[in-house]
């Protein structure tokens, strides 16, 4: 396994205490790459354990509000390093009842001590707390666990703090719908789902009570209510911790008090045969080995007071092409030889409406005899089209509830876009 080092890092990436065993890893390089990582990752979990830079291997878990990291030089072994930090953490419990950054800097020479009978010039040793209290009995000093009252008893929620106030009340709701669609080189649609999410902003004083009305068919059919309009059955709900689920369960009624801030409140999932919102066709003609050249058509297929934006169409073209020459009835578009595509982008998309975009690459005139056969890569779309769904999905009431009665502006909003959307050439 050879460790060079091991840090235990505050939540920020700031280094607490470090242990080197081998000398050939720097204390502010460890310190400057993990808090590198913390910043540029919104959600450091989606890194995974194991981050390799620079020929340094760093494998690192989170407890609490600390990171435990080892890093080696070394082709060690991975999974026996992870198992040693989680190791290493119920020692720390078993010393210090809890693993936080006040406990270790109470008992800093405890951990040192610690930290050199589990491992010694970079492997690791003793791992058992029983048998490491036989030969560190030096005192730790322990938190003092508080014992909480149950929430019932306090009619605590966990996930909001008392006492929020704000000049003006605003709830913001984003209905979000990405379209998931797959069409086969005979233009046939093999694959389409919408997958949808609530996402909320809430900007409000006190403990709230919200109630949430849907036209989720068995929402209104629980409620003995005929539907106005259009009626839904939503796939595969799921909802934030702060939904009563025994009450949806019993009358279908989404009632909460959210959290404070930004929050995705449920989300959903329709499997529903779609035609394609942007219908792209590529004709390609090869003439040869000179050159290639290629005729686009791209058409919307939504009703026409809605507007598509940010419309981006990856056209796949040949690893070897060269000197491309384009025209567009609308937008612009530019060669990425990087991703071996030409991207034609449209800032504003109307509906019902149809663009051509025709290009011509120019082809080596030797090719490898060994070359490997050019990639079937599909076309892929992406857009953005706001006050629209395809799902029909509506909010029929967002109301607010407060002890206090102040008033409160909800604000709703409707937004499709592209997912994984995806069309085959021939």
């Amino acid at each position: 396994m050879a460790v060079s080092a091991l840090f235990v890092l505050d939540i920020k990436g700031r280094c607490l205490i470090s242990r080197h065993y081998r000398g050939d890893i720097s204390s502010v390089e460890a310190e400057r790459f993990f808090s590198k990582l913390l910043e540029n990752e919104e959600d450091i979990e989606a890194q995974g354990p194991v981050v390799f830079d620079n020929g340094v291997s760093h494998i690192f878990i989170r407890h609490n509000n600390v990171y435990l990291m080892a890093v080696s030089r070394q082709n060690c072994n991975v999974a026996s390093l992870i198992v040693f930090l989680h190791l290493l953490a119920s020692v720390f419990e078993y010393y210090f009842e809890e693993l936080e950054e006040e406990s270790l800097r109470d008992n800093f020479v405890v951990v040192y001590e610690l930290l050199d009978e589990m491992m010694d010039f970079g492997y690791p040793q003793y791992t058992e707390a029983k048998i490491l209290s036989e030969f560190i009995k030096t005192d730790a000093y322990k938190l003092e666990v508080t014992q909480r009252p149950p929430m019932a008893l306090t009619n605590a929620v966990s996930w909001r703090n008392e006492g929020i106030h704000y000049k003006k009340n605003e709830v913001f709701l984003d209905v979000i719908e990405s379209i998931n669609i797959l069409v086969n080189s005979n233009r046939q649609v093999i694959r389409s789902e919408v997958v949808g999410a609530l996402k909320m902003k809430t900007c409000l004083s006190g403990m709230p009570e919200c109630k949430l009305g849907l036209n989720d068919r068995f929402m209104m059919d629980a409620q003995g209510r005929a539907p106005k309009g259009k009626s839904i059955d939503l796939e595969d709900i799921r909802f934030h911790q702060c939904v009563r689920l025994a009450r949806f369960e019993s009358d279908r009624t989404i009632s909460f008090i959210p959290p404070d801030g930004a929050f995705d409140l449920m989300t959903y999932r329709l499997n529903i045969q779609l035609k394609p919102l942007i219908w792209v066709e590529a004709h390609i003609e090869r003439h040869a080995r000179s050159r290639i050249e290629m005729l686009v058509k791209a058409k919307s297929q939504f009703r026409e007071r809605s507007n598509a934006t940010n419309v981006q169409i990856n056209i796949p073209v040949p690893s070897d092409a060269t000197k491309p020459i384009v025209r567009t009835s609308m937008g612009s578009a530019s060669y990425a030889p990087e991703q071996d595509s030409l991207i034609w982008r449209i800032k504003t998309f109307p509906g019902d409406k149809e663009y051509m975009l025709g290009a011509e690459f120019s082809l080596p005139s030797v090719a490898q005899e060994d070359a490997s056969p050019d990639k079937k890569t599909p076309i892929r779309v992406k857009f953005d089209i706001p006050y629209f769904t395809v799902s029909g999905i509506q909010v029929r009431h967002l109301k607010v509830i407060e002890k206090s009665g102040y008033q409160t502006l909800p604000w709703v909003r409707y937004i499709t876009m592209a997912g994984e959307y995806e069309i085959r050439i021939q």
